[in-house]
């Protein structure tokens, strides 16, 4: 009896000891499979010896690079033996250790530190996870801990474009090394476009020359004053190229770090640089007049096959990427060479004819052993076997591949493209647009859902974009890279049932300071105050939700339109009114207000729940449809966010209240950001009618907002009648002179 009690206690102690272990936590990203923090710290303040089996001969440099880690001799292990149970190891993986092909496991205890894996790329993973354990918990020691861990996708992607603004080496290996420490291993060098060429073609010098510089330093300037290339010494030179060899430096790098680089070179499209200096390869024969190749010309072929060779003796990457994407086939149209040549392939469209054309250049590379990877324009016409895509255009592309058999990297622009604001874009240097702030990078799954479950196996992973038109310096891209970076490397290294936002958020605090010691110039968290407003039209109630990017924000606020002050309400749950209001809120440090103040007017107005007659009807974003302009819901920082509709005709719709109605106030808020081609309309009228056919103007506004400001506006357009009338209908008719589009989110009246 006293034996079974003995032995009950001793597994209830180690059941505690366990679950207390579980409990304890160290803040890695991305999250590891499995991971378990035990009492116990193994000293640094010590030499160790270093074996490691042969397998992992190449690797064992990145540990002389912890420089917390003393090492005092390393040996190659034949055989493991008692003598190799102490010190650092890194050893083979057996089928006894149940460790993932790809993956790793990491023990730290009193004997040292143990790193298993299959394969290098494995256990280099396995070496990154101690550099991060190094970095978050000091350099004196390590928790005893044991981790076991693999990644969701193998293909774990970020991109870099160079052509906008060309960024020195130094920071290419800074990138490089960031990308190690959080798990990615696909670095895509964007390289070619008409901004600038950067690599080394020794065939064609004058590709480095002079399409590698252009005339004015700024892609923005650039572009709207003549595009110019000028040769290497004009003293307006601004540009740069890698030389072969500092690719193959680069290369090498990246692949003692466990990381493939991706070269890009665009074909047929993105390639004016190269058709104003080898103007012969283009239909006109003219330099500065297109972007694309001529098709029609087996020059252009060969033109592609002599850099993709040289390309492919530098880069010894499976794959070789060929953009393929936004061709302009105006050209090819009135071509005579591309038209004889559709006529003899029988050819029907240009679209045809591209596909022809990526055709031809994805055999090139599968004769050197390569898989050609494009954008999913390349998917128009079918493509060579073996071929990947990049699904850019939302997801739809990448659905179409992988249903078709090809493999997938998803990359789609709403999620991933990192030249997006990040926060709100009036606090913000300019951007090409878009709204992706780190909580909705980290709400990606690669895998769409409507995905056949037998095609899945072909999403091979995800990738990050980062286009450089508005990022014209490397501190700049790193502004805008991290943290998101970190989100990225979660999403595509953590399985999803495991990954949660409010954990990773947790986590990312700690990640800062790492951020910080490397120099890294990111995104510091916003103090401003976001609103978010869900209107209950049942209740005819709002909720108010508020929120900063603060870990543990101090908002506090009011309810009366009076400036929030140190001793106003301290925000803790959502706000609720049944009537209209002016909300106006801040963050504060101790009794000191550190943000500027966000202003929240709730409309609890007439025209809720009324029909709406569209006189033009929206175009490329419905919202809600026919329900968005009465549904008492406004639209937030992004047109893209389901409450802003959008409209190129510009704007005429009627709101029907059924009945007669006393009116004495209608507006409506417009969004304006010039650069995605986003204006204010130019007149703002509203008419009423009592019968619905014969309408009377009440009033009407000019814009006075310039276009030239690229900041994002917001401006509500109101009619305020200087005594309520009676009406059963109101049109609101707003003019669109910039022929952009038009957003607007609720027509309000009161």
């Amino acid at each position: 009896m006293k034996t079974k009690l003995f032995h009950l206690l001793v597994l209830l102690l180690i059941s505690n000891l366990s679950l207390f272990a579980q409990d304890k936590e160290i803040s890695l990203i991305p999250r590891p499979s499995k991971m378990i923090v035990m009492d116990g710290k193994l000293s640094l303040d010590q030499n160790f010896p270093l074996y490691y089996t042969e397998e992992f001969a190449a690797v064992i440099d990145l540990l002389y690079e912890i420089p917390s880690l003393k090492i005092n001799n390393n040996e190659l292990v034949k055989k493991i033996r008692k003598q190799h149970q102490l010190g650092v190891r890194l050893f083979k993986a057996q089928d006894r250790d149940k460790i993932d092909p790809n993956g790793y496991s990491l023990e730290i205890d009193d004997s040292g530190i143990l790193l298993k894996a299959h394969q290098a790329s494995g256990m280099i993973s396995g070496i990154y996870t101690l550099v991060q354990l190094n970095l978050l918990e000091g350099p004196h020691a390590l928790s005893h801990i044991q981790i076991q861990d693999k990644p969701r996708f193998g293909y774990r992607g970020l991109h870099m474009d160079v052509s906008r603004h060309f960024v020195p080496l130094s920071f290419i290996k800074k990138y490089i090394d960031l990308m190690a420490l959080y798990k990615l291993n696909n670095f895509h060098w964007h390289l070619t476009d008409a901004a600038g060429w950067r690599l080394e073609i020794k065939k064609y010098p004058e590709l480095t020359s002079k399409a590698a510089w252009r005339s004015h330093t700024l892609w923005k300037e650039w572009w709207n004053n003549g595009r110019q290339y000028v040769e290497q010494g004009n003293p307006n030179a601004y540009g740069g190229y890698y030389t072969q060899e500092q690719a193959r430096e680069i290369v090498n790098y990246a692949s003692k770090r466990g990381i493939n680089i991706i070269p890009e070179i665009e074909f047929p499209g993105h390639s004016e640089e190269v058709l104003a200096v080898y103007p012969e390869l283009s239909c006109t024969g003219k330099p500065y007049t297109q972007g694309e190749f001529c098709l029609g010309n087996e020059d252009s072929y060969q033109f592609m096959r002599n850099v993709l060779d040289e390309v492919v003796n530098i880069f010894p990457s499976s794959y070789i990427h060929i953009g393929g994407d936004e061709a302009d086939k105006k050209h090819w149209k009135s071509c005579p060479k591309c038209q004889e040549l559709m006529k003899k392939e029988g050819l029907k469209t240009e679209e045809e004819l591209q596909s022809y054309a990526i055709k031809k250049i994805g055999e090139h590379l599968h004769t050197k052993g390569r898989k050609m990877i494009g954008w999913d324009e390349i998917l128009q016409g079918g493509l060579p076997p073996g071929s990947t895509v990049m699904s850019w255009r939302g997801e739809d592309g990448g659905i179409k591949a992988a249903t078709a058999g090809q493999d997938v990297i998803m990359t789609p622009g709403a999620y991933l493209y990192f030249d997006s604001y990040q926060s709100d874009p009036r606090t913000q240097p300019e951007a090409i647009g878009g709204y992706l702030p780190i909580e909705k990078v980290y709400s990606y799954n690669p895998v769409p859902a409507k995905l056949p479950e037998d095609k899945k196996k072909h999403i091979l992973g995800a990738q990050a974009n980062l286009w450089a038109e508005y990022i014209p310096t490397y501190q700049h891209l790193e502004y805008m890279a991290f943290p998101r970076i970190l989100a990225l490397a979660e999403m595509v290294w953590t399985e999803q049932a495991d990954r949660k936002w409010e954990d990773f958020n947790k986590r990312l605090q700690q990640h800062y300071k790492i951020l910080q010691e490397k120099d890294v110039n990111y995104y510091r968290p916003s103090f401003s105050v976001s609103s978010k407003v869900n209107f209950d039209s049942l209740a005819f109630k709002n909720t108010v939700s508020l929120s900063s990017e603060q870990y543990t924000p101090y908002i506090r606020y009011t309810v009366d339109g009076t400036e929030p002050k140190s001793s106003s309400t301290l925000y803790n749950l959502p706000i609720e009114l049944s009537k209209s209001a002016v909300i106006k809120a801040a963050s504060f440090l101790d009794s000191t207000r550190v943000s500027s103040v966000e202003t929240v007017e709730l409309d609890v107005h007439k025209a809720i729940g009324k029909d709406v007659i569209y006189k033009t009807k929206w175009e490329g974003y419905p919202a809600q449809g026919a329900k968005t302009l009465t549904n008492g819901i406004k639209g937030t920082l992004t047109y893209s966010d389901g409450q802003w509709q959008g409209f190129t005709k510009g704007f005429d719709a009627i709101v029907d209240f059924e009945r007669r109605e006393e009116i004495k106030s209608v507006a409506v808020n417009f969004m304006q950001i010039p650069g995605p081609g986003v204006y204010f309309p130019g007149e703002f009228k509203v008419l009423v009618s009592d019968n619905g056919k014969n309408y009377r103007e009440i009033g009407t506004i000019k814009n006075q907002v310039g276009t030239k400001d690229p900041t994002l506006k917001f401006q509500k357009f109101e009619i305020k009648l200087e005594k309520p009338i009676m009406t059963r209908f109101v049109q609101v008719v707003a003019s669109n002179p910039m022929k952009g589009y038009l957003f607007a989110d609720e027509i309000v009246i009161y």
